[in-house]
């Protein structure tokens, strides 16, 4: 069987995903909030075949000057070599994972009250219908009909905060406080917290679209903290952060891929070439 074939459909798969990745980073240039993928590639299955041979002269003759006790005529020191050796032939290459770069895009001032932006590494816990939990990295905030602040995709934060109804002004400070002023008085007064959370590896959390992030085995035990401590990050109030895609070094991930693209192409048309040289073989 010609494993070539195979091998190289393997290539245009694997590059396949990647131009997909890239062409989705590249469509969301200008997407508040949006993280760019990473395309990670991995070698397959390597099989081995036993008993390949060597075929140069000077190995043949150390084998059988051994098996009668002898040495190889000028040789003052005879390398020893086996009678066998396998060979490992590999299988192509696939995509091992994906994950997320979630490096601070530009933030973008707005001066609205409800836009907010995390500054570092920090994730905003959301409560999502089915009563499981959610990571976002902010946006624009909204009040619920209950009073109770949304995150941009229309979900409670956890822990909650209700807002007054009468409320005249908001506020959050860049270490969480959030804080309401109502009618006409201007004393400010602390209604919540807004907590973040941390992952060890926040590439592996699994992304569900609208800037929302579920957890992920790979992305480890998450912890909890007030913005500002440990590594958490902090809160800008009335700054929108932009995506982090990075035009230049997308378009030569895509030039790269698109020439790799080609290569397996081409190994593709070589092996029928070759099947067809052998096919034609005449006595």
């Amino acid at each position: 069987m010609n494993n070539s074939l195979y091998i190289a459909a393997t290539g245009m798969q694997a590059q396949q995903l990647g131009l997909d990745a890239i062409a989705n980073n590249l469509t969301n240039l200008n997407t508040p909030g949006f993280k760019s993928s990473i395309v990670n590639f991995q070698e397959l299955m390597y099989s081995g075949t036993s008993g390949a041979h060597a075929v140069d002269g000077a190995s043949h003759l150390q084998r059988v000057n051994r098996s009668v006790g002898g040495h190889v005529a000028g040789a003052a020191n005879p390398i020893e070599a086996s009678d066998s050796q396998d060979a490992f032939f590999g299988a192509g290459v696939a995509v091992g994972s994906t994950t997320k770069d979630f490096t601070t895009g530009t933030l973008t001032q707005t001066n609205s009250q409800l836009d907010l932006a995390i500054q570092g590494n920090g994730f905003i816990e959301v409560v999502m219908p089915d009563g499981s939990l959610g990571y976002t990295r902010g946006g624009t905030l909204s009040v619920s009909k209950d009073n109770f602040l949304l995150s941009p995709q229309g979900y409670e934060l956890k822990p909650s905060i209700r807002i007054p109804a009468n409320v005249s002004g908001l506020t959050i400070s860049a270490t969480g406080q959030v804080s309401v002023t109502t009618g006409t008085s201007s004393v400010a007064t602390q209604v919540g917290q807004i907590e973040l959370a941390s992952f060890s590896n926040p590439g592996a959390l699994t992304p569900l679209g609208n800037g929302l992030y579920v957890p992920a085995d790979a992305a480890g035990r998450v912890t909890y903290g007030k913005p500002g401590d440990s590594n958490t990050g902090t809160l800008s109030q009335g700054f929108i952060e932009g995506s982090n895609v990075n035009m230049v070094s997308q378009m030569v991930n895509l030039m790269v891929a698109q020439r790799a693209y080609e290569l397996s192409a081409k190994v593709v048309q070589t092996s029928d070439e070759l099947m067809s040289m052998t096919n034609n073989l005449r006595r």
